[in-house]
């Protein structure tokens, strides 16, 4: 059990008063400083580990591949290494592939991106309502983000397979004539973008939902009195109650986009997966990171590419900020 003289220091309870063996003031200002530097100081001592770790495991493989894109390095001999400066940043402006793969990984990640948010959004608000087993349809909402890339994408490469495939199986049934959907580009990128939908939509449908309960509820009293509308409350109150999340989904999703890589060389089935077809029709930044450092086995190009992609990602949410705030501005 603590004694009187314990808790009066951990400020717990007054100090005793002043005796023959000290001053009352002072206990009691020791007790208020331990007090307030207990308080204020835990939150440091548990983030700064995590801090220290982040920084060993994200700093150190950044500044790694930033000093061998300055070289010419083998996959073989990675300890061999030819100072080449910029070389392999000015090889990679001139090159094709990389501005067709830089293009390929902005359409897909649209074609991915956009229909997949405004999915998740409508789900999320059918899901906000009250509803029989809607703790099923939320699990079930998982599901997706739960399967495996590699299962994912083996199952809709057989969906979309040209001569057997469902997909081409309904397109005949009404008269259309089937698609080669992995040799020709907008199909194939049509393609890889649905496996990122279906994976991804009810993910960020949970993450929409969540955000949409902790709306007061007033807010949607208010709205109804005024007369508004369900659709009214759903793009005045609910959008602008959860813009921080929809922000983040954006974010996330942008990520992933510029990183995508597995449904595509999934989808290639074979040696095309790794080019993004035979004449690279749905090739992305992370396949051509992937062709030039285990297949050209040049592994400074390698991280030629993988510079490009963090310094795009670096440019697209300086842009965001920009934009954000010149609205600000304005308004």
């Amino acid at each position: 059990m603590a004694t009187s003289t314990t808790k009066a220091l951990a400020g717990e309870e007054p100090p005793a008063p002043p005796g023959p063996t000290g001053d009352g003031s002072s206990t009691r200002r020791r007790g208020s400083l331990l007090h307030r530097l207990d308080v204020k100081g835990a939150p440091y001592a548990f983030v700064a580990p995590f801090f220290v770790v982040f920084a060993a495991f994200s700093f150190y493989p950044l500044v790694y591949t930033s000093w061998i894109s300055l070289h010419h390095v083998e996959l073989a001999t990675l300890d061999v290494r030819e100072w080449v400066g910029l070389d392999n940043y000015t090889e990679l402006w001139k090159d094709e592939r990389f501005w067709n793969a830089l293009t390929n990984t902005i359409t897909i990640g649209v074609l991915s991106t956009v229909p997949q948010l405004l999915m998740a959004l409508g789900l999320a608000h059918l899901l906000n309502y009250r509803m029989r087993a809607s703790l099923f349809f939320r699990v079930a909402s998982l599901v997706p983000y739960a399967t495996s890339v590699a299962a994912a994408a083996l199952v809709f490469t057989m969906i979309y397979e040209r001569d057997f495939g469902m997909i081409n199986w309904a397109l005949g049934s009404v008269g259309i004539d089937p698609l080669d959907w992995e040799a020709e580009k907008w199909p194939s990128q049509f393609a890889i973008s649905t496996i990122v939908i279906w994976r991804w939509t009810g993910y960020n449908a949970l993450l929409y939902l969540a955000a949409m309960q902790a709306i007061p509820a007033e807010r949607y009293e208010a709205a109804s009195i005024d007369g508004a509308s369900r659709w009214k409350q759903f793009t005045n109150v609910t959008v602008p109650g959860i813009r921080s999340t929809i922000v983040f989904t954006i974010v996330l999703s942008t990520i992933g986009a510029t990183q995508l890589f597995g449904e595509p060389l999934i989808f290639g089935q074979g040696p095309n997966g790794v080019t993004g077809g035979a004449d690279n029709q749905y090739q992305t930044l992370g396949l051509l990171l992937y062709e030039e450092g285990w297949k050209n086995y040049q592994m400074g190009r390698s991280a030629t590419v993988a510079w490009a992609m963090f310094l795009l990602l670096v440019l697209a949410f300086a842009v965001q900020r920009l934009i954000k705030r010149l609205r600000a501005r304005s308004s």
